[in-house]
């Protein structure tokens, strides 16, 4: 087991409502927020691909409306 098996990661989402994975122990970066899932990076992932469907950023979708 490598040590990103055994870590707790938080899904963590920008501005542009773009998804990713952050260690759940470490202070966010700039621009980013806490989705409001946590897990191993695995499940992290796998809830990213169940509710990111849209891979556009959020700009983009509001100017093809």
């Amino acid at each position: 087991m490598s040590n990103s098996d055994a870590a707790t990661f938080t899904v963590v989402v920008n501005h542009e409502e773009q998804y990713s994975v952050w260690w759940a122990d470490r202070s966010l970066p700039a621009g980013w927020r806490e989705a409001g899932y946590r897990g191993t990076r695995s499940d992290c992932l796998a809830h990213i691909d169940q509710v990111w469907t849209d891979l556009r950023p959020l700009s983009l979708r509001e100017r093809s409306q």
